[in-house]
Order: C-alpha cells, then structure tokens, then sequence
C-alpha cells in the first residue's frame, strides 16, 4: 500500500511538473525582459544551461545499469521508475523556476504567420497527449511498475506516430516550444537549450533501446529513418 501511495505520489509530481512548466513557458517566460542597465543575454543563458544541464545529468546517469542497480538496493525494484520520476520532476520543477530571464526578443509573428505558430504549439501538445498515451501514461510514471508488482519493460512501440519519427515526444517538443508566435530571449533560450539536449539524448537512449530490445529495435530503425525531426534528423 505504501508503495503505491509513493508511486502515485511521484505520478502527481510528474503531472504537477509539466503543468509549472507550461505556466512558466506560457506565462512567465512570455514577458520580455529589459534589464535596469545595458547587457547582455550571455550571463543568464549561462546560468540556464547550467541549470538544464543538472537535469540533464540526473537523467542521463539514472538511464545507467549500475546507477538502478544502487537505486534497488534502498527500495524495491517495482519502485525504481517511481522514484526516477520523482526526482525528475522536482528538478524540472527547479529549472523552470530558476531559469533566468534573457533579454531581448527573437520574433513576434503577426497575421498567417502567427496562426501557423499557434497551430504549431497545438500540434504539438496534441502530439504529447498522443504520443504519451501509445507509452502508457502509467508506465511512465512509475505507477504501473507497483501495480504489476516488479519491474517491466513497455513493449517497443512502432506503428501510429511511431512509424513516422522514432520519438515523435521530441518532435512535438520542438513544436510547442519553437511555434510561440512571441518568442522572447527567455523563451527561446529555453527552446533552444532543452531541444539541444534531447538531439544529444537520442544516441544514448536508442543504444539503450537496442540493449533492452535487441534486433527488434535494430529493424525499427531501418524502417523508420528520422529520428527526431522529420526529412531533417
């Protein structure tokens, strides 16, 4: 019973994180930042990469064999996703709340322009909402993991948005976070700083992919070439 109050516990903490960071990035980030006195935006992106980058850490070395084998030695193996997800939705929670504003703005669309930014960030939570649901929502919350008593592995997804980009998650990042017709210095540090993360990302979890799933995943890359951005990467 505990265990699955903590999973569910780190399941609201996952939600609660991508509901700050869509006030954050809708809300906060839209102002446009004019400092006190002349500078530049190189200080505060500085400072934001830093920020992502321990995020970024955390995700990358819990992805590590021997980093979840330490993880079960203090808590059980079903719990493992749980507190993965914990952890990383308070550090989330801490680079949107932290990140320093940027100065300046990059564009502001108008007219058909800035319909088709609009339809872009709709496409892309859309395309989240979608793409989360072929994954199981539960299984990426570590909730799952308790309910079925033990660690499991999802099956390899291929088919719906799966046969057209490997991991079309990303792809709808970019959407939603390149399509602001309002792009301020904040913004699109932001933008620009997570979307390079998840483009270096993908080699280290797709040779992941390969070792849990073997020439299964092997086959699905021939068949689906773009990885994150289709035509492109």
């Amino acid at each position: 019973m505990l265990c699955l109050g903590f999973a569910w516990l780190a399941g609201a903490a996952f939600a609660a994180s991508l509901g700050y960071f869509l006030y954050a990035y809708f809300v906060l980030f839209a102002v446009p930042f004019e400092p006190a006195s002349p500078s530049s935006g190189t200080a505060p992106a500085l400072v934001n990469l830093a920020l992502f980058t321990a995020f970024a850490m955390h995700h990358s070395l819990f992805a590590r064999t021997r980093l979840k084998g330490v993880v079960r030695r203090y808590v059980p193996p079903a719990l493992e996703r749980a507190v993965y997800t914990l952890i990383a939705s308070l550090l989330f929670v801490l680079v949107c709340w932290w990140w320093r504003p940027v100065p300046g703005a990059v564009w502001s669309l108008s007219g058909p322009w800035r319909i088709l930014g609009l339809a872009a960030q709709g496409a892309g939570i859309v395309l989240t909402l979608v793409g989360g649901r072929a994954l199981d929502i539960l299984d990426l919350a570590g909730i799952r993991q308790v309910l079925t008593a033990g660690p499991r592995t999802a099956p390899l997804k291929t088919d719906g948005l799966y046969g057209f980009v490997r991991h079309p998650l990303y792809f709808a990042w970019m959407l939603l976070v390149f399509g602001a017709p309002d792009m301020t210095g904040t913004r699109f540090a932001f933008a620009v700083i997570s979307t390079v993360y998840l483009a270096l990302a993908i080699p280290l979890e797709e040779r992941s992919l390969i070792e849990t799933f073997g020439p299964a995943y092997a086959s699905y890359q021939g068949k689906v070439r773009w990885r994150m951005v289709p035509w492109l990467y």
